[in-house]
């Protein structure tokens, strides 16, 4: 794996946009894995009870989605140095479709003496967004 090269990026550089997909199967799968037995990530019934819109992606999924979204086009994993952001909108996934978040992104500063970045992220899903401030500091090469 290679990082990709501190001369060939600039401030204001967009970063492709890309669109995660995610079904009910997925959310089964990450709990399992994770031990998350919150029955807001696969029961309609509570959802409806709480007053949510339909059953919620877990946090930690959809933010492990933009680490992967960051690191896929910086080259290799070990580049993210920070990752941070506030959770601020669940990501819905129904029962008989598949839930699409977007995910993009913007160099927001460059330090050459360090060939380091800040990179603000963008995450939606339709018109609403999931994170709040969501910023990456990542190493060039």
């Amino acid at each position: 794996m290679a990082l990709r090269n501190f001369s060939d990026v600039s401030v204001g550089l967009e970063l492709p946009e890309r669109i995660f997909t995610l079904t009910r199967g997925d959310l089964v799968n990450y709990a399992g894995v994770t031990g998350d037995p919150n029955p807001i990530h696969f029961s309609d019934h509570l959802v409806k009870m709480v007053g949510l819109e339909d059953v919620v992606a877990q946090g930690m999924l959809t933010m492990s989605l933009g680490s992967n979204y960051i690191t896929d086009w910086l080259g290799d994993p070990a580049g993210l140095k920070e990752y941070g952001l506030r959770m601020t909108s669940p990501a819905y996934v129904p029962a008989t479709d598949r839930a699409e978040i977007v995910y993009a992104g913007k160099i927001r500063t460059l330090d050459p003496e360090t060939k380091t970045g800040t990179i603000l992220l963008t995450v939606k899903q339709g018109d609403r967004k999931i994170f709040g401030k969501p910023m990456a500091t990542v190493q060039f090469a």
